[in-house]
């Protein structure tokens, strides 16, 4: 934490920095990203298409079990690097159901990971990720909730991977080597269930607005906090502030606090104020009640 530039700036007064973003860090000022700005590609279908809907392929060799109403779903039994085609499409169209699958005590490799989520289509690139196949994410002990007072972007929040690239990633894929005994979970929450606890009345406001997603602060805590060089340069996209899935046909509150900034059809002080405190409170709501 000691490196962090905003760490040199601090007032003599409070202790805190005097700007959370110096415009004068060098390390942000003279990065040179290596790679240009990704242009809009149209993606192969989904893979959860070709899935049988009962998934009788799936589950006649893993067992389910649900973890919650909403979200989750743990498949026990089973491991991921026997899984055949058809069982990944229907483990797909799971996936796009539940939101998010958990596997334990699995003996898949990096190697087998990257060649079986290559079914699923082109793999994504994280702008910080240096090798072309895979990112690795390093555990912290540190309070995420003191270094967000020296980063501009919010790091321990919740988020939805990269949504900020004009095309973000249909499936995210972790796979956990080492974790504390206690403690370190990650929390997951459904933006399907986040939409339908809204009122019609906001439902229908949310639909006419677009979220506007930035890169920017996440590239600017890359340089200063991790001390690496993204890859290309930040990114501001506008994507609806609901979608509807194109597999389940569920529609989806598409905003996350990690990488939205506001709403491009509002004022800034009604983007700010409103609908995201509204949004924020429902993912503690829909959190505390898994």
């Amino acid at each position: 934490m000691a490196h962090l530039e905003a760490r040199k700036h601090v007032s003599p007064d409070s202790g805190f920095p005097i700007t959370i973003h110096p415009a004068f860090n060098q390390k942000i000022r003279e990065h040179v990203p290596p790679e240009p700005v990704r242009e809009e590609i149209t993606p192969e279908k989904d893979r959860a298409f070709f899935a049988d809907p009962e998934k009788k392929a799936l589950f006649a060799v893993a067992k389910r079990k649900d973890l919650t109403e909403s979200i989750g779903t743990l498949l026990e039994d089973v491991q991921l690097s026997q899984l055949n085609e058809q069982q990944l499409d229907e483990l797909a169209l799971l996936v796009s159901e539940r939101g998010v699958v958990f596997f334990r005590d699995q003996d898949l490799t990096t190697e087998r990971q990257v060649e079986l989520f290559q079914h699923y289509g082109v793999l994504d690139k994280h702008p910080a990720q240096k090798d072309q196949k895979h990112v690795i994410i390093k555990g912290s002990t540190e309070d995420h909730r003191e270094i967000a007072s020296y980063t501009p972007w919010p790091s321990g929040d919740f988020h939805a991977d990269t949504s900020f690239e004009i095309n973000p990633p249909s499936y995210s894929m972790l796979r956990m080597e080492e974790h504390p005994e206690v403690g370190g979970d990650t929390a997951w929450v459904s933006q399907y269930g986040v939409y339908d606890a809204l009122s019609k009345a906001m439902q229908r406001f949310a639909e006419g607005l677009h979220a506007v997603h930035t890169s920017r602060l996440q590239y600017d805590t890359i340089l200063d906090l991790w001390g690496a060089g993204p890859n290309r340069p930040p990114v501001d996209t506008h994507h609806p502030a609901v979608r509807t899935h194109p597999v389940t046909g569920l529609k989806a509150l598409n905003v996350n606090p990690g990488f939205v900034t506001g709403f491009a059809e509002l004022k800034k002080k009604e983007s700010g104020r409103s609908f995201p405190r509204a949004h924020l409170k429902l993912i503690v709501l829909m959190r505390d009640s898994s």
